[in-house]
């Protein structure tokens, strides 16, 4: 087994809340939501008609003149590039040999060209005969569609753009593992480092699906909240009246190191990825193994990787774990089968424990939500403060843990944090838990 620790140096966010690492956490701490009317299109129509949208952004602010060599770039891939940026200052990374740093990423698809292929659609269908005029919609593909757009939405080129941007050499790979994508990425781009194929990662996600298309397609799931009249508190996870998630938008880009690599350039570890777990339900595409037990399994091994039992107190008479990050969407489904599965993983220990979600006040970020709840890790074991679930005021008997209702955990005197563990679950039956702990030489 490896005895190579990989550790976390830099961090980078773009939020619906904001992108200051330190002001997003200030906000996410006072419970602060970020969700409201969708302004990115006219979405007056849709039963879902809200979102967390990132507002204010400009790519010059993080990367300067740098920015026109990504103008072409999704939004996404954008988000990424300014979270990557702040990271990578943040690690302190000029210098590095570039063939020993790779990229994983957790990006979706690229912003698509959807007022032009709509348009060519429109322009092809011939409604009396029920067909499609392949000539009519060529005309109008060729004349509004762009090559430049066609390419940048292939879920690939956010790592392309980002290996031009910091001269990335190493190991490079995307997944599309959908809302656990981002904790895939980091747990995966650590393994890599134990292993040795490389000494540091850029890993983290990108994701925005805040266009018709998107929102449609979970409409049709019934998977969003469609608390028209009152947005802000249409985020529930845990709550007895939850109705669905609400999109989001954003990247998350972490830089995670061999610990000696780390040491030997005068980097500063801010936290330990101590262990990964990866499972599949092989349940149902949209639906979770009822019993919790993918999700569970998962839990089990990041634990494991990190030497830790889960059903013992640690040196303080604590749960071992502090703070698991819920993957807590909001659903119905979702929520009390996560609880459920963090029972089954921690035994007695999960009634000790504090099992929130920041989704209440972020909205759900798909592809990015695990990098950037994995730096809500972080940022609690920095702090000592775990951030609250927003609108949770109905406590469901399903949902029976610290679910953290009420306003954010100061845990300074009890010992603060020093564990934590993020859960990541996808659409397919794809789980994911990261286990990060407090850095100690």
């Amino acid at each position: 087994m490896s005895t190579r620790r990989v550790v976390i140096t830099g961090m980078g966010w773009e939020t619906p809340l904001g992108a200051d690492l330190e002001g997003v956490w200030s906000k996410l701490l006072a419970g602060t939501s970020a969700i409201g009317p969708v302004t990115r299109y006219d979405a007056a129509s849709f039963a879902t008609n809200f979102a967390a949208e990132v507002r204010g952004f400009d790519l010059a602010s993080s990367l300067g003149e740098r920015a026109g060599a990504h103008r072409h770039a999704g939004v996404s891939t954008k988000f990424a590039l300014a979270a990557a940026r702040r990271a990578w200052d943040q690690a302190g990374m000029e210098g590095v040999d570039p063939r020993r740093v790779g990229i994983y990423m957790g990006a979706g698809e690229g912003s698509l060209d959807f007022e032009n292929f709509a348009a060519a659609n429109i322009a092809g269908w011939d409604a009396q005969t029920q067909t499609v005029d392949g000539r009519a919609w060529a005309g109008v593909a060729h004349e509004r569609m762009t090559r430049e757009r066609e390419v940048e939405q292939e879920p690939h080129m956010t790592v392309t753009h980002l290996a031009q941007e910091f001269g990335c050499r190493g190991p490079a790979y995307n997944c599309m593992t959908a809302c656990a994508a981002g904790a895939q990425s980091v747990g995966e781009a650590s393994e890599i480092i134990r292993r040795g194929d490389a000494d540091a990662m850029l890993a983290g996600g990108a994701h925005s699906m805040i266009h018709p298309l998107g929102m449609t397609g979970f409409i049709r799931l019934t998977a969003m909240s469609t608390r028209r009249d009152d947005p802000l508190t249409a985020s529930r996870p845990f709550d007895a009246t939850r109705d669905g998630f609400v999109m989001g938008e954003g990247a998350g880009v972490l830089v995670i190191e061999e610990l000696e690599h780390a040491l030997a350039r005068g980097a500063t570890p801010v936290a330990e990825i101590a262990g990964y777990g990866s499972s599949a339900d092989a349940f149902r595409i949209t639906d979770i193994q009822p019993d919790g037990k993918g999700a569970a399994a998962a839990m089990r091994q990041a634990l494991a990787q990190a030497g830790i039992d889960p059903e013992k107190p640690d040196a303080k008479g604590r749960s071992p774990v502090q703070y698991v990050n819920a993957h807590g969407t909001g659903t119905q489904e979702n929520d009390k089968i996560e609880t459920a599965a963090v029972k089954l993983a921690f035994g007695d220990m999960a009634g000790k424990l504090l099992f929130g979600s920041v989704k209440s006040m972020l909205g759900h970020l798909i592809q990015a939500a695990g990098a950037v709840e994995l730096i809500v890790c972080v940022k609690s074991i920095q702090t000592g403060v775990v951030p609250p679930t927003l609108n949770l005021k109905n406590p469901d008997p399903n949902c029976d843990l610290d679910h953290i209702a009420g306003g954010a955990r100061d845990l300074n005197a009890a010992g603060g944090v020093d564990v934590c563990l993020s859960n990541s679950f996808g659409f397919g039956g794809q789980n994911d838990a990261v286990c990060v702990r407090r850095y100690e030489p």
